[in-house]
């Protein structure tokens, strides 16, 4: 015997009862099976019962496009059940974007004019849910005729299918006007709400009918049929509200005629229940909306409300932004609500607020507020106090307090560019280096808990450590701290379960920096501390340890190097990382040195200066062998030439000179050129390599010749790949080694390899 089909109930209590998601579907393909058998065999008696069972199927998310067709005969049977089915999926399974639903035209004009008000309701429900505009034109007489002389239940929704039909027609706007002054005249609230809504879109010149209904909403009191709360028709006063709110705007008329309404609304509603909080949240935003008088206004500042006021004053802000500045004090003291959606409100506001003259002041209750507040506005307010203090700083000095005043309460929650905006607004104020090193230290020694702060505290010691050491701070009374204390400190740093991989980073290069100025004592304590680093299991730290103990070894009159680094700012290049680049390219030289720099470079590789102007050479200079690269300095067309007067006498400080060997799609090469002064026959070229396109260049590999007589040595790059823009360059040290001194000139002429 065949299986007997389902109904609705015992079909979504056998889904319900699926174990898995297989099963589901598995029941389900086997249900739509059978839906789509009976309504291919024909079966009108169970049309509607396969039709509801196939909408629960599609609320579930599963195909049900097959019964579309099915939808139209349920529309027009005349059994109310079935049409209530078919209109139904109607709504569900049809929709302007498919022609099928225009098959429904002839089955809504028959129900509009249906003498059954049940029908009709059904109808314009329908219209107004799918309707598309060449359907609701055809049918806009019959809509109209049903909101004029119709039952008051299919008034109501006739009305408020109007609204659908003004959306999608508005020429057909002034044929409803007629129809929505009517209701006004009427006594009845169910068809002042329904009324209520093609007003938005269509009258200017019905606000006192509007205000008086409000006004009587107010003070007739308790209505057992529509009141909530006690509040009489809470819906259609927030509706009102809303109405008035649009047709008041830039109105002055219109905005005098409700202002003793929205004052009678604002303190006769009761709060102590949320809906007639959300009337007086409506009352609020229709006061800030249009043209009201000063006195509500004034009731706006002073409404315990403060969330509402908070936001409109915020909306005024660039509008009347002298106005609100005036009612600072008062949106600091939010600051203190103990409600936390009013404090967020509150902080977004206050940081606005801030200008040049009331920084200071502004910016000292947000610091109060800072220290106390929760963990998930912290992040917000250090943001803001940062953009703050750095658009309206008064001095340096203040700048840089205020970034460690909350660095010291909030460093957890600080954006990631604080520490090295920190630093290149430090390094930028040469007269606040002492300053700053002597605070820093002094708040690392209280706390290494703060990792941002902490970091900036070990790149600072590292920098002017030596302003430590001599007390040379322009304080009062400076302090001068003793070496041992400083690598102390750096050695908790190192060794401190806070500490992250990027504070150790920085704190190991300091104590490298700090080892060109200190005692062989000192440095072989930090000797020690390195090699520990050389097996730890952060790449990045062992690199910087690796290669730090490797100058102990083989490079140590290299080591001084290390300690004239200055700000990333002034390198050679676009970015800042470990190893050689923090120490070869991060100070720039002064043309002048750069000049005498070039002329011991030539002297290195033999190459004799002139002091007489030399010729142009006619042909161009080529910049793909490392001899062209040092023709290229001597030519005296470029910004250089100057530069080939007799060399100074030797010098003990190291020489160096930067610049761009090769720039072409994105890609940029520089060298960065030095001279050891013990080791006169050696060149050391940092060769730093950039990205400025969007994705990464993987396979780098530098290839460089040189004379026969020289020996060229490629140590291995940082890295494989060049990262996209922003990101941090390849460093690749090369050694250019010239025994003989031979002249690059001279080794041209007796045909060695260019």
């Amino acid at each position: 015997m065949p299986e007997a089909p389902l109904t609705l109930p015992d079909l979504i209590r056998t889904i319900r009862a699926a174990r898995t998601q297989a099963e589901e579907r598995d029941l389900v393909q086997r249900e739509s099976a059978k839906i789509r058998g009976a309504f291919r065999s024909d079966e009108p008696d169970a049309r509607a019962s396969n039709l509801a069972k196939l909408l629960y199927l599609h609320m579930l998310g599963y195909p049900a496009h097959f019964g579309q067709m099915e939808c139209l005969k349920l529309v027009a049977s005349p059994k109310y059940h079935e049409k209530r089915i078919g209109y139904l999926g109607a709504a569900l399974l049809l929709d302007e974007k498919h022609d099928t639903h225009l098959l429904l035209t002839n089955s809504l004009k028959n129900d509009l004019r249906h003498p059954s008000a049940w029908a009709q309701g059904l109808a314009l429900s329908a219209l107004g849910t799918l309707g598309s505009a060449a359907m609701l034109r055809d049918l806009a007489g019959e809509v109209g005729q049903l909101a004029r002389m119709g039952q008051l239940s299919v008034r109501r929704k006739a009305m408020i299918c109007s609204v659908h039909l003004i959306r999608k027609v508005p020429d057909l706007t002034d044929a409803f006007i007629p129809v929505a002054e009517k209701p006004l005249t009427e006594q009845t609230q169910g068809r002042f709400l329904s009324t209520n809504l093609p007003f938005l879109f269509i009258c200017l010149k019905y606000v006192s009918q509007l205000v008086g209904i409000l006004r009587n909403l107010v003070v007739t009191g308790y209505s057992p049929d529509k009141s909530i709360s006690g509040i009489s028709d809470p819906f259609l006063q927030v509706q009102i509200l809303r109405l008035l709110r649009i047709l008041g705007r830039d109105h002055d008329d219109v905005s005098e005629a409700m202002n003793d309404s929205l004052a009678q609304v604002a303190t006769n509603t009761e709060t102590t229940r949320n809906v007639g909080n959300a009337i007086l949240y409506e009352t609020v935003l229709t006061i800030m909306g249009v043209q009201s008088t000063s006195g509500l206004r004034v009731w706006l500042n002073l409404t315990a409300h403060t969330y509402v006021a908070l936001t409109s004053l915020q909306k005024l802000l660039q509008a009347e932004n002298t106005a609100v500045q005036r009612h600072r004090a008062t949106v600091l003291t939010c600051l203190a609500n103990p409600d936390p959606t009013v404090k967020r409100r509150a902080l977004q506001l206050s940081l606005a607020l801030v200008n040049s003259s009331n920084v200071r002041t502004t910016t000292k209750e947000l610091l109060a507020f800072l220290d106390t507040c929760s963990p998930d506005l912290k992040s917000d307010c250090a943001s803001g106090i940062f953009l703050a203090a750095e658009k309206f700083a008064p001095n340096k000095r203040w700048h840089i307090d205020t970034v460690l005043q909350v660095l010291t309460m909030a460093g957890s929650y600080v954006r990631d560019d604080a520490v090295p905006n920190l630093i290149h607004l430090i390094g930028g104020a040469k007269e606040l280096h002492g300053y700053a090193v002597q605070r820093l230290y002094e708040t690392a020694v209280q706390d290494i808990s703060q990792q941002p702060l902490v970091q900036v505290a070990t790149w600072c010691i590292g920098e002017y450590g030596s302003l430590l050491l001599d007390g040379g701070c322009d304080e009062v009374e400076p302090k001068q701290v003793d070496p041992e204390e400083m690598l102390s400190l750096l050695q908790q740093v190192l060794q401190s379960h806070l500490s992250l991989p990027a504070t150790r980073a920085y704190a190991l290069t300091a104590l490298m920096k700090l080892g060109t100025r200190l005692q062989d004592s000192a440095v072989n304590r930090i000797r020690s501390v390195v090699s520990i680093y050389c097996s730890c299991h952060d790449v990045e730290l062992q690199q910087r340890a690796v290669e730090y103990n490797a100058l102990f070894r083989k490079y140590d009159h290299l080591r001084y190097l290390v300690g004239t680094a200055g700000l990333a700012a002034g390198a050679c290049g676009s970015g800042s990382g470990g190893g050689w680049r923090d120490f070869l390219l991060a100070s720039r030289t002064p043309l002048h040195e750069a000049a005498l720099g070039v002329s011991d470079l030539l002297d290195l590789l033999g190459e004799p200066t002139d002091p007489s102007p030399v010729q142009p050479s006619t042909a161009p200079p080529a910049m793909g062998s490392f001899l062209d690269l040092l023709q290229e300095l001597k030519e005296p067309g470029t910004p250089l030439s100057w530069l080939t007067s007799p060399p100074s006498p030797p010098f003990a400080a190291t020489t160096s000179f930067c610049m761009t060997v090769y720039e072409h799609d994105g890609l940029l090469v520089e060298f960065a050129m030095t001279r050891p002064p013990l080791e006169p026959t050696l060149l050391l070229i940092t060769a730093t390599v950039s990205n400025q396109t969007d994705d990464d260049i993987p396979g780098f590999s530098l290839q460089v010749a040189v004379p026969k007589s020289f020996q060229v040595e490629l140590l291995v790059p940082s890295s494989s790949t060049v990262p996209r823009r922003g990101g941090s360059p390849i460093t690749q040290l090369i050694r250019v080694l010239n025994p003989k001194k031979v002249s690059p000139r001279e080794g041209q002429e007796a045909g060695m390899d260019p």
